[in-house]
């Protein structure tokens, strides 16, 4: 097996998910979060970088691990206790952590949005939901009942979603937005949708879902943002010649 250095992976990583030029939310530190000693054999793909997601790439065999929600998201200090646990996991088992949030999500072949809308049978996509400077997820102008947009979505995720049918029985203007996007239901109405799937948002919105006239379809965080490091990790195996695996850990959230 030819040599694979962790950089040239991450610079084509940096490159198609424009990871400089994206934006995000603060302390999201997207692109290389841990280094290791530079190559790459087996890849793992996993939703969240958490001490448990840790242990299950290095059971996998893996020295990559490609995550939407790294390390990173508030004072990454001080490595101490369960974090020393997780660092000390990193640097002896030699494993790289690589963590793309938004330009995940935004990627328009590889991304949350677009493969969940491909899992939908959603067609003729249009950019959707206006955050941090561009359109994140996608839109479709297509007449499904309701309930066979649940049915689609159960199919997609494999978890039941939670249905707020505040809207017609047919759905016409459908938006995605992986994660938690439930609190933004108003922008979205704004951006002319009837239908709006994300993964989660509070208790309000069901009041906030009626009062619009939308239905909302919550399809789980952890559901709807599996498709992403799926697809960006089939996409290295076949362009790199690397195996891949994907750790299932589901919040059930």
């Amino acid at each position: 097996m030819p040599n694979l250095s962790l950089a040239a992976i991450v610079n084509y990583c940096d490159r198609i998910l424009r990871t400089q030029e994206i934006q995000d939310y603060e302390g999201a530190a997207n692109g290389l979060q841990v280094e290791n000693r530079g190559r790459v054999t087996r890849i793992a793909a996993a939703v969240d970088a958490s001490l448990a997601t840790v242990k299950l790439a290095i059971a996998a065999r893996a020295d990559l691990m490609l995550v939407h929600h790294g390390l990173f998201w508030s004072p990454s200090h001080p490595w101490t206790g369960k974090k020393y646990d997780l660092l000390k996991l990193l640097v002896e088992n030699d494993l790289a952590v690589y963590s793309s949030h938004l330009p995940l999500d935004a990627h328009p072949r590889l991304g949350n949005n677009v493969q969940l809308c491909a899992a939908l049978g959603l067609k003729q996509l249009k950019p959707f939901f206006f955050s941090h400077g561009r359109f994140i997820g996608f839109q479709a102008c297509q007449k499904i009942l309701r309930s066979d947009l649940a049915r689609r979505l159960q199919r997609a995720t494999g978890a039941k979603p939670r249905v707020m049918p505040g809207g017609l029985d047919i759905c016409r203007n459908i938006g995605v937005v992986t994660g938690g996007a439930g609190s933004d239901l108003r922008q979205a109405a704004e951006e002319g949708v009837d239908t709006f799937i994300t993964g989660e948002g509070p208790h309000w919105t069901y009041a906030a879902a009626e009062e619009l006239g939308m239905n909302v379809f919550y399809g789980g965080h952890y559901a709807t943002e599996t498709f992403g490091v799926k697809a960006l990790a089939s996409h290295l195996s076949k362009k790199f010649g690397r195996s891949w695996t994907f750790i299932e850990h589901s919040t059930g959230l």
